[in-house]
């Protein structure tokens, strides 16, 4: 029996990869709200310490989640500053957009550098940092609908998103015995920035206008209406909880219905 609040995340400390904006900002929010200290780890500086500051009980640390030092220097300041980490979001990610005949290696690489090695090497970062410290602590990973289900236009960015699904499985199984949990959600159609450069890139490609794509992005969507940040947040703060105590190596689909099972 769960004598305490499931929910009651307050005194945690947290690392949000990717923090400074979109879905990882929305996640500093939910968590800080939630009484966690929070590292909003980003690649944009300053866009990390416009979001800290906002927050309040946060700080920022710049990170490049696709160079292991980088990781290791980011997980180790976060550590000093903050103590030892109960949560880590591996949120950070990047697309683009291109038929897969014409796809170069650069859009490959680019893709699978920050989605698939980002998400690896902040985990391994995450679990030492567990272990180091008697943690039984809570990896949630931010994959993709496209993990889920092919996408046309979006091969590398789908098959870069099955991988952190798979990793995400796999690790799971190897930290359970530790207490360690890893999750991660699958959003869909995300109201934010790289939402935003997507619709612009998937008109040209299909020669449809920007607004015809995004009435197209709702009309798939059963609620009936864009997906916001905040939908995909408050399933990464239920994940970091105790109220998902029992939930391990989950691919969460935070769509709106795009996709069922």
């Amino acid at each position: 029996m769960i004598d305490t609040n499931p929910f009651d995340l307050a005194g945690k400390v947290a690392l949000v990869t990717g923090g400074a904006a979109g879905i990882g900002a929305a996640i500093c929010r939910a968590l800080v709200r939630s009484g966690v200290r929070v590292a909003v780890a980003d690649i944009d500086e300053n866009r990390a310490s416009e979001t800290a500051v906002a927050l309040g009980n946060a700080i920022p640390l710049q990170l490049d989640v696709t160079k292991k030092e980088s990781v290791d220097a980011v997980f180790a300041a976060a550590e000093k500053q903050l103590g030892p980490l109960d949560i880590v979001a591996a949120n950070a990610g990047v697309s683009s957009m291109r038929a897969a005949l014409d796809l170069t290696d650069e859009d490959w690489d680019f893709n699978f550098d920050v989605n698939a090695r980002g998400v690896f090497l902040t985990n391994q970062a995450a679990c030492r940092s567990f272990l180091a410290s008697g943690k039984k602590g809570v990896i949630v990973n931010t994959a993709s609908l496209a993990a889920k289900v092919g996408a046309p236009l979006l091969a590398h960015y789908s098959a870069s998103k099955f991988a952190v699904l798979g990793w995400t499985q796999s690790l799971a199984k190897e930290m359970a015995p530790h207490g360690i949990r890893v999750n991660a959600v699958c959003p869909g159609f995300v109201r934010t920035s790289m939402q935003d450069r997507e619709i612009v890139w998937e008109a040209k490609l299909r020669k449809m206008t920007p607004e015809a794509v995004f009435a197209e992005y709702v009309s798939l969507t059963p609620l009936g209406r864009i997906e916001e940040p905040e939908d995909v947040a408050d399933v990464v703060l239920f994940l970091a909880s105790d109220a998902s105590r029992f939930m391990t190596g989950q691919g969460v689909n935070v769509t709106g219905g795009v996709r069922m099972g």
